[in-house]
């Protein structure tokens, strides 16, 4: 056997290092560094297949292509948040939650039923327990092990929290600074923002929270544009975006940002590539966000569009493909590293709609929305924002 003992080896160029057929074996009890950087520095210009080290997430990332970017590679789910339902949800993986909202917007009749549903499966979500009061347009967010659910619709400020693991009624967690209905949740997994709200004065406040603990929510800031309900959020590690929303018969199309470490006001992004919209849904792995659905202005009819951006950018969104279904404004996400589970809502001009449907998409593919299964109620609306145990967040 040869061995070779030097510090650096490059091409004969010396432009790069060098190229290594065959199968290499390392062996002994030393490691192997690949390169690192933070995500502001993630190449473009690098093979499929590529290895690195983010800084700021501390996780190995590989790139997947030009038009997808780099993922983070992500520890198989751990089996204390898993399982505990029937049928599909009794296998590993990572778990979903949706709070439902309107029954049936002519009659005035709101739910207080949390579901849950296991993402990497197919089928029907199955109750989770309870909130204290009958509400709709309940925001949510969530770290690995806990949700936290905004009060939503009429004269409450109340949040509550439920262990993602452990089915089961919400319990008390604080106040939000004023009533958060139709506002959108977005979380790193440690600080918890949410924005928007159709009864807040002016609509365009956000707030902050720390999962871990209890207590009331504290200003962040502003987002860019108008007084914002039904608009959707979606996070990174270190950023949480927005988009669209609007108020009073004015609907947006803006996308924004913040640093969810920080405090301040939110920064432009860029617009959705689709009508000026409310009621939109948004979801996102560690790399990539998708946003769908909708109610355009005027006419509030449903919007069918899925769109996407890569969230450590800046710029427009891009077409990703359609919902499937007939209803799909006013909806939850549910994302893992792989795939976002679209639970879904209605927003006819009529309020008359309800709809149980659940579609998914894969973030790496392109495409339409494939059935998932059916949530147990017919509602017009559920919780903005998305709670689930591997969102991007995380």
């Amino acid at each position: 056997m040869s061995e070779v003992r030097v510090n650096n080896l490059s091409n004969e160029n010396n432009t790069g290092g060098p190229t290594i057929s065959g199968i290499t074996t390392y062996s002994g009890r030393h490691f192997f560094v690949p390169p690192q950087g933070d995500t502001a520095s993630r190449p473009s210009d690098c093979e499929p297949g590529s290895l690195r080290f983010n800084t700021d997430t501390a996780h190995l990332e590989y790139f997947r292509g030009n038009t997808i970017g780099w993922t983070e590679i992500e520890a198989e789910p751990s089996s204390d948040v898993l399982g505990g339902g029937t049928g599909s949800n009794t296998g590993l993986g990572h778990r979903g939650l949706f709070k439902n909202g309107q029954r049936a917007p002519s009659t005035g009749s709101y739910s207080e039923i949390i579901e849950f549903l296991t993402i990497s499966t197919l089928g029907n979500s199955e109750d989770f327990g309870d909130v204290s009061t009958n509400r709709s347009g309940n925001p949510g967010l969530s770290s690995r092990t806990r949700a936290i659910i905004g009060a939503g619709y009429g004269p409450s400020n109340q949040l509550e929290f439920v262990t993602m693991a452990s089915k089961g009624d919400a319990t008390d967690f604080g106040d939000d600074v004023g009533n958060s209905n139709r506002a959108t949740g977005l979380s790193n997994g440690t600080r918890g923002i949410f924005a928007g709200s159709s009864e807040l004065s002016p609509g365009n406040r956000i707030r902050y929270i720390t999962i871990a603990s209890t207590g009331n929510a504290i200003d962040f800031g502003d987002l860019v544009q108008g007084s914002r309900s039904g608009l959707g959020g979606a996070a990174s590690t270190t950023r949480g975006v927005f988009a669209g929303g609007g108020a009073s018969d004015v609907e947006y199309n803006t996308i924004d940002f913040v640093t969810i470490a920080s405090t301040g006001n939110a920064t432009d992004f860029g617009d959705l590539n689709y009508v000026k919209t409310s009621g939109v849904g948004g979801g996102s792995n560690a790399t990539r966000c998708i946003w769908w659905g909708g109610n355009d202005t005027p006419g509030y009819s449903n919007v069918k569009t899925i769109v996407f951006n890569t969230i450590a950018t800046t710029g427009n969104s891009i077409d990703f493909g359609e919902i499937t279904a007939t209803n799909t404004a006013n909806g939850s996400a549910m994302p893992d590293g792989t795939r976002c589970v679209m639970r879904l809502g209605s927003g006819d001009g009529g309020n008359t709609n309800t709809t149980n449907v659940i579609e998914f998409i894969q973030f790496a593919t392109l495409g339409n929305g494939t059935d998932f299964g059916d949530g147990t109620l017919q509602t017009y609306s559920t919780s903005g924002g998305s709670m689930s145990t591997g969102h991007g967040g995380l």
